[in-house]
């Protein structure tokens, strides 16, 4: 096969499913935009991941409607949504629920599963490094198997299934900073900027009011699902594929094809995972763009999202103040694309 070769192609009907998912698209950054003002690249990258089937970790400063992003996410399209706030004092019990000792309809005392708040379809992790490793590890078994295990007994959690953590960047004392391993469970870090002088004058117009309007249910569950499914089918050519593989490789210093600035600048880099997020990632772009094939576009577009929370920068870019986001842009800019 050539570098532009594909190994799949997608069905008429599949044609028909993407063109359906990039107008319901439109219709969900339309209904979010009643209530949230900018954030379109928050919103796409939300989108990504949901279509995904994966996680994204939200960072920015207090009072940019990460909150209201999340819930009215759920609200349009008709999912459960939850809120857990992570505290020092937060138990796994709290998260995942436990049995309790109730009394049943024949007057017998029996113990009861009463499930916690991570039964849900979206459930935002409200700062969640606030809380202790072993609260915070509750929320991989869930994350990874989309399940719970407590007490020795299993329990599933409903389809579709997305984990939102939040963190805030500016107040780091009493908190607990979430480990690699963990980190690398969310496929994105999606960071949240000030809005400009125009958007922060229309959130005070839209937000002082009586009241936020009601949106519209844009899709249902099993719609979702069903786009779920559809964005694994869609077709990437084998150029991509070595290309998003190129670019993780060069993340890590101690590779043969790490350059020679970057080497100095980070400790570690972004592991096989990252490969696998960056094509999913590149594929839900694609399918809400409407496009039948994955393209190179797609993949730089995810890559700062997708990498910059994988790789250690070390302190010598502390020092010079370089961050892991102007080290993955750099890389996308330099990373040959044949």
């Amino acid at each position: 096969m050539s570098s532009g070769t594909t190994t799949a192609s997608l069905s008429g009907d599949d044609v028909q499913a993407i063109d359906h998912l990039r107008a319901t698209y439109g219709r969900l950054v339309n209904e979010l935009g009643k209530v949230i003002v900018g954030q379109r690249d928050t919103i796409e990258q939300l989108a990504i991941c949901l279509f995904a089937r994966r996680h994204a970790l939200l960072m920015g400063v207090p009072g940019l409607a990460k909150t209201l992003l999340v819930s009215k996410l759920a609200e349009t399209m008709s999912l459960k949504f939850s809120r857990i706030q992570f505290t020092p004092d937060l138990m796994p019990m709290d998260i995942t629920g436990t049995d309790i000792l109730q009394e049943s309809e024949t007057g017998r005392r029996e113990f009861q599963f009463v499930p916690g708040p991570v039964f849900a379809n979206i459930v935002l992790a409200d700062e969640i490094n606030r809380a202790p490793p072993k609260t915070q590890a509750a929320m991989l078994e869930a994350m990874q198997e989309q399940r719970v295990t407590v007490l020795g007994k299993e329990f599933h959690l409903e389809s579709p299934f997305m984990v939102l953590a939040t963190q805030n960047p500016v107040e780091q004392e009493g908190t607990y900073p979430l480990p690699e391993a963990q980190l690398d469970r969310f496929m994105s870090l999606i960071e949240l900027d000030y809005p400009n002088e125009e958007e922060e004058i229309q959130i005070a117009k839209t937000t002082t009011g009586d009241a936020l309007p009601n949106l519209e249910h844009v899709m249902s569950a099993a719609e979702i699902i069903a786009h779920q499914h559809l964005v694994r089918r869609v077709p990437v050519p084998d150029h991509i594929y070595t290309y998003a593989a190129r670019l993780v490789r060069r993340t890590r210093p101690a590779g043969e094809t790490a350059p020679a600035w970057l080497k100095p600048l980070v400790s570690w880099g972004a592991g096989p995972r990252a490969v696998q997020n960056l094509i999913l990632g590149a594929k839900a772009r694609a399918a809400l763009y409407g496009s039948y094939m994955v393209r190179l576009e797609d993949v730089k577009a995810v890559a700062s999202a997708v990498l910059t929370h994988r790789i250690i920068t070390t302190f010598a870019a502390q020092a010079e103040k370089v961050g892991s986001k102007d080290i993955i842009q750099r890389l996308v800019q330099e990373t040959p694309d044949t």
